[in-house]
């Protein structure tokens, strides 16, 4: 299967593994983390399972939505999100853990650690758009969902992959504040840093897409 070519899967992972480090850096920086990952760290807060075992049961959770949604017109080779889901979490324990000496002494500092954070985390995005291949599940089930709110009501300019993804990453740190409230008697998990990354992601993949890109899609190969 085309999809599943070699250095395609090599770009996915890689692209796994930059983000995985971007999610990393922005747990260390105490400023709040990105908010795809706002939920799975405050259950690990929580908890005794760690980020990245919170991050397999969250994916795995969302691929059990686009089931539920998309029901026969769900394709079984996207149940191959569940074994990426695995890789990935143990993506961000290990890569929390060789980030483990980060540390600062100054609000500046803890804002350096975000955006050096936020520009892995947009690599790995890139290196994702550039394997065309295999989904995550956070990306797959706003497709889903974009996909199911079209087909049932018609095309229309809310439904579209940007503005639901806005309406999901709303309400997964919305979740997450409530969690953190409930469970921790505060909001954690969740500060600035999280508005930033909400705000920055989507900019600095434009920016360094165009210029890593290219060179990118020429090793992976074909269509």
């Amino acid at each position: 299967m085309e999809k599943l070519q070699p250095r395609r899967l090599a770009l996915l992972v890689t692209g796994m593994l930059f983000m995985a480090f971007g999610i990393a850096l922005s747990v260390r920086s105490d400023l709040g983390t990105t908010t795809i990952s706002s939920l799975p760290y405050v259950l690990s807060l929580i908890s005794p399972l760690t980020l990245g075992m919170t991050t397999i049961i969250f994916n795995i959770g969302l691929v059990l939505i686009q089931v539920l949604l998309l029901r026969s017109r769900f394709q079984a080779f996207q149940l191959l999100q569940i074994p990426l889901a695995v890789v990935f979490g143990l993506f961000n324990d290990l890569a929390l853990w060789l980030t483990s000496w980060v540390t600062y002494s100054a609000y500046w500092q803890q804002w350096l650690i975000v955006l050096i954070g936020l520009l892995l985390l947009s690599t790995g995005i890139c290196f994702q758009i550039s394997a065309n291949t295999l989904m995550l599940a956070g990306e797959a089930v706003v497709l889903a969902i974009s996909t199911e709110l079209s087909r049932v009501f018609g095309r229309r300019r809310l439904f579209v992959f940007g503005y639901v993804k806005i309406g999901f990453d709303l309400i997964t740190v919305i979740s997450a504040i409530i969690l953190g409230l409930l469970f921790a008697g505060a909001v954690v998990g969740v500060r600035e840093g999280t508005i930033a990354a909400a705000f920055l992601i989507g900019t600095i993949v434009k920016r360094i897409q165009p210029v890593i890109g290219p060179p990118l899609v020429r090793f992976r190969g074909g269509a």
